[in-house]
């Protein structure tokens, strides 16, 4: 049973079993992504078999969600025999769309498996409407935006395609400094090859020089004692700008970490899930309740629009494009007009226009605007980042309606800081905002951990939960319960009534890997992940 497509944002989660699978689904994910035991580009995950793709399959639909597979490798030539097998078995367990990179894969898949969607990996590199419906043309529905696009390219491939062809973009979690993932650093010094799933992420390994006259004596390049890690990119974070990107057309939301735990898959998807069903309230396309009170629709302008021309004049100047064209053009971050804010940075000497020209800067503390020569070598925004002169054309970017920002509440916009980390991060979606590496560590930021695992919950007693422990559980500590589609269940561990698995009471739960029970009077869901804070914040993964 294939579901038809969805007709409000899609928060599309990982998924590398399929536990996980079926924990993104009960957190709310309307779609989860997974590899199989072959062609996937992770290939660290268990990923799921024939028989787990049937299974998952099976459960997210009963649950009105939809599977997508990972075919996204760039086969070679002995490969595509196999292929054309996996993927006419695939056909028959269930699954709703195979995401695809390479174009003859595509082709065959639709020769095989007619009856899968077909969805343009990030792999594939689409930057441009004109790629887009190119893919259009030859069967796909979705396409996956390369992960530099900034959100003026959301909005120019989004008004400039079929409303039927959906835009991915990713919205969460580890990103890679390789375009759009096509990388062969790790071919090069370990033999794993990153386009077959076999990564060995060396861009966050750490990093000295070597003095030729000199061996053995290592030289940080980055001056610190931890050495340097010169390609450690940070990681994304949109919950709190998904009404931007949303508004922009992105049609799925995509959260990164198909090798990550149950517990991550849980907390990301419950949150982007929430921060959804509010923008779908404060923007009046639903109740609270979730009742439609009217079509879901983004609010880029189109060509087709019968306002067209009065909407681009009026809202086409808006300060995404403004501030993606200076950044294209070179100008420095701290020069960006903000509405409101002042230019950062230091201030010019007063009252000379010598010492604006000295400091790079206007008499009004803006950064001035680049010379021609740098702007025709360096933008790709209005002229050509290779032509010697401007190439007149008629272009024009798609305009966005304004709309109030969608607000969340404070519990929501910190889910993201108790799952482990790194420093955090907006991708490339605005330009004067941008993406950049940690270069002294590479490690994750843990405050919070999983210190336990709902096996059931019971009202005898007054209430009753019995977990699986995974760590420490003391009388007086707090707790949290993560609960799907629901603000996290806040909770101090009472000072009795702790039992092992046999009943017998235990002054702390302290044995991680076995089972036991504590007085919890508010029912809470079977699998629900139990967290609390470490004593002391760490740089380290689940």
């Amino acid at each position: 049973m294939n579901l038809p497509t969805r007709k409000k944002p899609e928060v599309l989660a990982p998924a590398g079993n399929l536990r996980g699978l079926k924990t993104a689904v009960d957190y709310g994910a309307d779609a989860v992504y997974c590899g199989g035991k072959a062609f996937g580009m992770r290939s660290a995950p268990r990923n799921l078999s024939l028989e787990d793709f049937e299974e998952g399959a099976r459960y997210a639909h009963e649950h009105g969600a939809r599977v997508y597979v990972t075919c996204n490798v760039l086969p070679r030539n002995n490969e595509i025999e196999a292929m054309r097998e996996y993927v006419g078995q695939l056909k028959d367990t269930g699954v709703d769309a195979l995401i695809v990179s390479d174009i003859g894969v595509m082709l065959m898949a639709r020769q095989v498996a007619p009856n899968l969607e077909l969805h343009v990996s990030t792999q594939a590199g689409v930057t441009n409407y004109q790629a887009a419906n190119a893919f259009y043309e030859l069967g796909a529905r979705r396409v996956v935006l390369a992960r530099e696009m900034d959100l003026q390219a959301v909005r120019d491939i989004r008004a400039n395609i079929p409303d039927d062809l959906d835009i991915e973009c990713f919205v969460h979690g580890a990103m890679c400094m390789a375009f759009s993932g096509r990388c062969l650093f790790s071919n090069y010094l370990t033999g794993r090859d990153g386009n077959h799933g076999e990564c060995a992420q060396p861009c966050r390994w750490k990093y000295s020089i070597v003095e030729e006259k000199r061996p053995g004596q290592y030289f940080p390049i980055e001056q610190t004692e931890n050495g340097a890690y010169l390609f450690n990119s940070q990681d994304m974070n949109m919950l709190e700008h998904l009404d931007d990107l949303i508004d922009s057309g992105a049609t799925s939301l995509k959260i990164e970490g198909r090798a990550k735990s149950a517990y991550y898959i849980a907390a990301m998807t419950n949150a982007y899930k929430t921060a959804v069903n509010e923008y779908m309230v404060q923007r009046g396309f639903e109740s609270a309740d979730g009742t439609v009170l009217k079509p879901f629709h983004d609010r880029v302008i189109r060509p087709s629009d019968p306002d067209y021309d009065e909407a681009t004049a009026e809202f086409g100047q808006d300060q995404v494009m403004r501030n993606a064209d200076k950044a294209f053009a070179g100008v420095a971050d701290d020069g960006y007009e903000r509405p409101g804010v002042e230019s950062a940075g230091q201030p010019t000497p007063a009252g000379t226009e010598e010492g604006a020209e000295e400091s790079g800067r206007s008499q009004s503390g803006l950064l001035a605007e680049p010379d021609n020569l740098s702007y025709h070598a360096r933008s790709t925004r209005r002229k050509s980042n290779t032509a010697a002169e401007a190439i007149e054309t008629d272009w024009q970017h798609a305009a966005v309606r304004p709309a109030p920002h969608v607000s969340l509440p404070e519990w929501l916009i910190e889910e993201p800081d108790k799952v482990a980390h790194r420093d955090y991060s907006t991708g490339f979606y605005y330009p004067e905002h941008k993406v950049t590496q940690n270069t002294d560590r590479s490690a994750y930021f843990r405050s919070w951990m999983v210190v336990g695992e709902v096996l059931s919950w019971s009202a005898d007693e007054g209430g009753r939960v019995t977990l699986m422990s995974r760590n420490k559980i003391e009388p007086g500590q707090h707790v949290e319960f993560l609960l799907p589609g629901a603000q996290p269940l806040a909770y101090t561990v009472p000072d009795g009534g702790l039992r092992d698995a046999d009943g017998v009471p235990v002054p702390a739960i302290n044995n991680p890997a076995h089972v036991f029970s504590m007085p919890c009077p508010h029912p809470v869901p079977i699998n629900a992940a139990i967290r609390s804070r470490t004593k002391r914040p760490t740089l380290k993964a689940e």
